[in-house]
């Protein structure tokens, strides 16, 4: 398979995490994201979460940080928006968007998939292509009991170190969610070896994204 290379610049180059609830961001593409941050040593993300509560702010918020050998490398955010009734309050979801856009001038930005059928996850994903019109966006995945998986076109490889140790994070970080029957290592390595096997990946597991518009 042909790799896809972030570019080189003058600036360090950033990764916009973009995600509707805490936990979003870390199980869709938290394994992409350490290993992308040990390739890239100059890569710097900026978590945004839109919906949330208090307690679940500070639980993304020390996942966030423990990604990474530097926590100085990540900046989080977290709204207070409405769980679940996202699509009602759009017009303060998109202002928080185009707030961001004013600030962070991404070099690529992680989002929901359009086609998820948690109607969080697809607002923001629509919003995302509202409003980062001209960025590299990949969708990431979550595995959900609507079974709305589709057919990824881009993989990214992980070490199975790294698979490990996304599983470790979201089960230490997380304690609100702990009694969901899908939260758990299995759903995550399980989704994550399926996706490695389908790239063929060395150490036989990958996250995987839907990327709709790249340049050669």
């Amino acid at each position: 398979m042909t790799p896809l290379l972030l570019p080189d610049g003058p600036t360090d180059p950033l990764a916009l995490c973009l995600g509707a609830h805490c936990d979003d961001i870390e199980i869709g593409c938290g394994a992409t994201l350490m290993t992308l941050a040990r390739r890239h040593p100059r890569l710097r993300f900026h978590w945004s979460v839109f919906t949330s509560d208090e307690r679940r702010a500070g639980e993304t918020r020390a996942a966030a940080h423990r990604m990474f050998d530097d926590p100085r490398r990540v900046t989080v955010e977290v709204h207070d928006l409405r769980t679940s009734w996202l699509p009602q309050q759009w017009g303060e979801a998109k202002e928080l968007m185009e707030s961001l856009k004013a600030r962070v001038d991404p070099t690529l930005v992680f989002t929901h998939r359009l086609e998820d059928r948690h109607q969080d996850h697809r607002t923001v994903a629509e919003l995302t292509w509202n409003t980062f019109r001209d960025h590299l966006v990949l969708e990431y995945e979550i595995a959900k009991y609507e079974g709305d998986l589709g057919s990824p076109n881009l993989f990214v490889p992980v070490s199975l170190a790294v698979a490990r140790r996304k599983t470790e994070i979201l089960l230490a970080c997380f304690p609100s969610q702990a009694g969901r029957d899908w939260f758990d290592a299995d759903t995550w390595l399980g989704q994550m070896r399926l996706r490695g096997l389908e790239c063929h990946a060395p150490e036989r597991h990958a996250e995987a994204f839907h990327a709709r518009k790249l340049i050669l």
